[in-house]
């Protein structure tokens, strides 16, 4: 039981980790990147559709994501819901295609968005911790010998700085991405 609860525990963090990730990908850096507009729902026919649904995403160069909808009468809607994210991109259409062209991030910009990153790495921090925490208590709770329990906690120990470890390394990599000009 006392395996399971482990197992259990390494695969709630390693989502942790990937909810982590996720978030870091919808952070906008001076680099175009199709992440960023992954989460937008599109008012399309009176449904919201995610809108990688509605169209596909190119990037011809660093700066430049282009959004090529599969239906053109899709457009207006897309660039709409576009500018008024919070991503403070501006759009522009040609009649087929948009194209988002990606400002140079200001010093002050890239200081608050390091800020955010790491607000964000906080927050998947303390949910490993908290899947630490739960699983410490499911442990303590079984019926075993205190040298099971031990060795059950430094295991949970392990895979708890193990995950903290990948989510600093993933924050490491977003501030350099950031800093980067």
């Amino acid at each position: 039981m006392i395996d399971e609860l482990l197992v259990e525990a390494d695969h709630k963090m390693d989502q942790a980790v990937v909810h982590t990730a996720n978030e870091f990908g919808g952070v906008r850096t001076g680099r175009a990147n199709p992440g960023l507009l992954h989460r937008l729902e599109i008012e399309y026919y009176g449904t919201r559709m995610p809108l990688q649904q509605l169209a596909g995403f190119s990037v011809p160069e660093a700066r430049l994501l282009v959004v090529q909808p599969y239906d053109r009468s899709a457009i207006p809607a897309i660039e709409k819901a576009i500018r008024e994210s919070d991503l403070g991109l501006n759009p522009s259409n040609d009649g087929t295609v948009i194209r988002i062209q990606f400002p140079q991030l200001t010093e002050e910009r890239r200081k608050e968005l390091i800020r955010f990153v790491r607000q964000i790495a906080e927050e998947g921090r303390i949910a490993i911790r908290n899947v630490r925490r739960h699983v410490k208590e499911r442990i303590e709770a079984e019926d075993v010998s205190e040298d099971e329990i031990r060795r059950a906690e430094k295991e949970l120990q392990r895979l708890t700085d193990e995950h903290i470890r990948k989510i600093d390394e993933l924050l490491e990599h977003k501030e350099a991405e950031l800093l980067e000009v």
